[in-house]
């Protein structure tokens, strides 16, 4: 797996795996999907990461350091 961010445009993308893409699908306004030609996802771009991902991202952050904290406790 690989991860990419353009900053500037404020893309990211999740390549899942190499292969060839035969088809990139809409799934939502600012996400899409690359699949292959046996129908696997091969990658997955998000436009408005910040908006989308980042949010996420620290909430997952914020949650995994309360579990710490629970468990040192």
């Amino acid at each position: 797996m690989k991860v990419e961010y353009d900053p500037e445009a404020d893309i990211l993308y999740i390549r899942i795996k190499d292969g060839k893409i035969k088809e990139t699908k809409d799934l939502d306004e600012d996400v899409w999907i690359d699949v292959n030609d046996r129908g696997e996802i091969v990658g997955i771009e998000i436009w408005q990461a910040r908006k989308h991902v980042i949010p996420e991202i620290l909430k997952f952050l914020k949650k995994g350091k309360e579990v710490k904290a629970f468990i040192e406790a």
